[in-house]
């Protein structure tokens, strides 16, 4: 966390709660939360897993339902937390054409029904303090979207064209203008991570989207990769957005995890490193960590980082989607000790499914884990159990 998101946070709840002492809030702990409801439910270890998951902070998602049902249901977990003296984490979802039709299809029904739906979730948090993550692969998986060499990528759903890109960012920045109209909410826009996109591919559209607005950007959000690749990363983007910004550089001359560097041996990330300290140098800019974009970053699984499947075995192996052997990551915390990082969050629930998981088969059965996975967003009970007693680092006690 830097030393400004501090004192930001400690001015929200000084408006807020007059009362209240300069110590420093925590993250919201939610006693209503989906892993509570999901343990409401289980019997035996299953249930003690999801009771244990339930006692760290983890995000809440909003994905549905009118802006009157997302105005109530925001209005009551801000208040909570609020008077906990605790900083809740929401996750808006419901952008149209959301996962592209895939495991975590749907969305608002169009750009009107969104702007509405946004405007609900504002005016249910109010001047109460709160972290949004705005729309996961939002910026990802963009429908009809050409990357910066031209390209189409591969979210391309019928009946629409290349004008759904278009509209996809004037969601965005008509979300960003809500939102950040709010005196007390911190706004985050999807960075994607280091296994995805280039810092200069997603720059550009974080800029395109309004990240200017912005806190700035979460990165592995329902993710695995580890933090000895998503925290160079994340200081990637911010430096790529500082330099295009500031000091009108080409996105594509960003230096990435694929160059100079090469991909699989982070021990050559010092070579972009050094890239970028050139780059400052040849457009005689001073990196200010303090006043550049900081990202937000998903630990909830990534400790032992991301899942690479026998070679040649799937045809798709979908390493995203609930990948065996995976370990919580660290503990959620505002304490980040990085000044390019604002907090490390449990955004993804743990313990909740990714999804079907059919690696390039015709199911129903995930191939790697010989079980049918519980759709997007239901409990998990074995991937719980992975979690828990993979994490790393490894937890006190259960």
């Amino acid at each position: 966390m830097t030393r400004f998101f501090i004192a930001a946070l400690l001015s929200s709840f000084a408006i807020c709660a007059p009362a209240a002492t300069a110590q420093a809030p925590s993250l919201f702990v939610d006693s209503r939360s989906t892993t509570v409801e999901a343990a409401g439910r289980l019997n035996g270890p299953a249930k003690d897993d999801a009771l244990f998951l339930a006692r760290f902070p983890s995000a809440s998602w909003l994905a549905y339902g009118s802006p009157d049902i997302v105005e109530a249901k925001a209005r009551d977990i801000v208040s909570r937390a609020l008077a906990a003296r605790q900083v809740p984490v929401l996750v808006a979802y419901n952008i149209p054409y959301r996962d592209c039709a895939l495991y975590s299809a749907g969305g608002a029904a169009d750009s009107r029904a969104y702007h509405d739906w946004i405007g609900g979730l504002a005016r249910g948090i109010g001047d109460r303090p709160a972290i949004v993550i705005l729309e996961p692969d939002g910026l990802g998986v963009i429908p009809w979207h050409r990357t910066l060499a031209g390209d189409f990528e591969g979210c391309q759903p019928e009946g629409q064209g290349e004008a759904a890109a278009a509209r996809r960012y004037k969601e965005l920045r008509g979300a960003v203008a809500i939102l950040s109209a709010l005196p007390n909410v911190h706004i985050y826009l999807d960075g994607t991570g280091s296994g995805w996109l280039a810092p200069g591919e997603i720059a550009a559209r974080l800029i395109r989207a309004d990240v200017a607005k912005a806190s700035g950007f979460f990165l592995n959000v329902s993710n695995f990769e580890s933090d000895d690749r998503i925290i160079p990363y994340a200081q990637w983007v911010s430096d790529c957005i500082a330099l295009v910004t500031r000091g009108g550089l080409d996105p594509r001359e960003c230096p990435s995890q694929f160059s100079p560097a090469s991909f699989e041996d982070t021990a050559s990330w010092k070579m972009t490193d050094a890239a970028y300290d050139r780059l400052f140098a040849r457009l005689r800019l001073t990196r200010a960590p303090d006043r550049q974009k900081h990202a937000v970053i998903d630990t909830s699984r990534n400790g032992q980082g991301s899942w690479y499947p026998p070679a040649g075995k799937y045809r798709d192996a979908e390493v995203w989607c609930n990948p065996p052997g995976r370990g919580l990551g660290r503990l959620p915390s505002l304490e980040s000790g990085n000044r390019y990082v604002d907090a490390f969050l449990w955004i993804k629930v743990p313990g909740e499914s990714d999804g079907a998981c059919l690696r390039g088969t015709a199911g129903p059965v995930d191939p790697e884990r010989s079980v049918e996975a519980p759709p997007a967003g239901q409990w998990f009970a074995a991937q719980a159990r992975e979690l828990i007693e993979l994490a790393n680092p490894p937890l006190a006690s259960e």
